[in-house]
């Protein structure tokens, strides 16, 4: 990988309103679609004895490796200390988020609206449907599948398929909403035996 910094290779090709921050690298073979933002700064706040928010420098960088493709609007903040590390191959959809400290695996997929807290892992081809969102200091295992809209507040094991929120096995997931959808049915027929077991204890007989 011929990492570069601020003034990319040849064969990078940053569109237009892309932005490189300071010291941040990017490999070779890089498109980086309009608006998107490397290196900003991490969201990164503590809060004071009076309420107020103080900002935590950031001080880390930003790499990008071979053969990454970043959609529109996305943004790759800058690590608070260390890096944020995007590996080879990975593909990231527009206006995803991917916070500070983050570590994302190679040929992994981003897809629309995934937003990544601060130092999530995610390991080597996974793919993380549209609207995925996850807490932080959490790892995704090697081959791992989250399903559209999915929230993740924990590990989610190599090559599980994750749906909903808190995200569960997918399996799991849709025998659950089965059982959701029927929910009015089930209370009708609940409702019905709780009368018909009142009317028996009634019952002298």
């Amino acid at each position: 990988m011929n990492i570069t910094a601020l003034i990319p290779a040849p064969d990078v090709i940053p569109h237009a309103h892309a932005c490189v921050r300071e010291d941040c690298r990017i490999g070779d073979r890089v498109l980086l679609q309009n608006g998107v933002v490397v290196g900003s700064d991490g969201f990164g706040f503590a809060r004071e004895a009076d309420g107020r928010w103080h900002k935590m420098r950031q001080a880390g960088i930003t790499i990008i490796e071979d053969d990454v493709e970043i959609q529109a609007h996305a943004a790759i903040d800058r690590a608070t200390i260390g890096e944020t590390h995007i590996g080879r191959g990975t593909k990231i959809d527009n206006l995803v988020q991917v916070g500070h400290g983050c570590k994302i695996g190679e040929d992994t997929l981003l897809c629309g609206h995934t937003g990544l807290a601060g130092t999530t892992r995610v390991g080597n081809r996974c793919i993380l449907a549209g609207g995925v969102g996850t807490a932080g200091h959490l790892t995704i295992g090697d081959g791992a599948t989250l399903t559209a809209k999915s929230g993740v507040p924990s590990d989610v094991p190599p090559g599980a398929v994750y749906s909903g929120y808190p995200a569960i096995d997918n399996l799991a997931w849709r025998k659950s909403v089965a059982v959701f959808n029927r929910l009015p049915e089930l209370q009708k027929e609940l409702r019905e035996l709780r009368e018909e077991v009142a009317r028996l204890r009634s019952d002298p007989r």
